[in-house]
């Protein structure tokens, strides 16, 4: 859809991990990529570069959210990540980003969840089973289809983004925790963000994460470029 749109010369992706940790997380989510160092080359015709930031300055220099009492050195990471997971702040968006998950939400989008889902599905992340796909890989059912009391007709189906989200913290996130847990402690609960900048460097869309799972809606991303061209 980015490419779509038109006008779009590079994407990037900022990981808090090492080049290793980089190319480990392309191979899992299927990207069309080259990898970098913060300092490397990299191949200007690659649809996505990632970069890697292993200690997170870039984030913190971007003005990200640096997650729950990250100057607080009697408290542990993990325990300050599980402060932030059950909705304790700031910062404070949490339980309002994870919730829905659950709910549902009758005016989402859920194009993107599906095409996720056969991404994980096609790669035996469980559950696997939640797609009916055609010899061909394309999506010809859902179980969310069968949703009752007339939710199956919601733009997004309760529990439906949340098994997205199980499906990566159990196939990706645990199973691999080894190899992609952080180089630097800060970073494990150093929140994420984005910007749209023009080829001069003016930004035109600027977005910072506030609690686990606050993402910006990449709707609201392909509108700010569409409303730019």
């Amino acid at each position: 859809e980015l490419e779509s749109k038109g006008g779009v010369d590079r994407i990037l992706f900022i990981v808090n991990g090492s080049p290793s940790q980089c190319k480990l997380i392309t191979s899992f989510l299927d990207f069309p990529t080259s990898s970098a160092t913060m300092d490397g080359d990299v191949d200007a015709n690659v649809e996505i570069t990632i970069l890697s930031d292993p200690t997170g300055e870039a984030g913190r220099k971007f003005g990200v959210s640096r997650g729950f009492r990250p100057d607080d050195a009697s408290l542990s990471p993990f325990a300050k990540q599980f402060c932030t997971g059950i909705g304790i702040g700031p910062p404070w968006m949490t339980l309002p980003a994870v919730l829905p998950g659950y709910f549902g939400n009758p005016n989402g989008r859920r194009e993107w969840i599906e095409t996720s889902l056969k991404q994980g599905q096609l790669a035996g992340r469980w559950p696997d089973n939640i797609l009916e796909l055609d010899n061909d890989q394309n999506i010809v059912g859902n179980k969310f289809d069968n949703t009752p009391f007339g939710l199956s007709s919601w733009g997004r189906r309760p529990f439906e983004l949340a098994t997205l989200r199980l499906q990566s913290l159990i196939g990706i996130q645990i199973k691999h925790y080894d190899e992609l847990k952080p180089v630097d402690d800060r970073c494990l609960t150093q929140q994420g963000g984005c910007a749209i900048v023009e080829k001069g460097g003016n930004s035109i869309y600027s977005w910072v994460d506030r609690g686990l799972c606050d993402v910006p809606d990449i709707h609201d991303i392909l509108e700010e470029i569409s409303v730019d061209n």
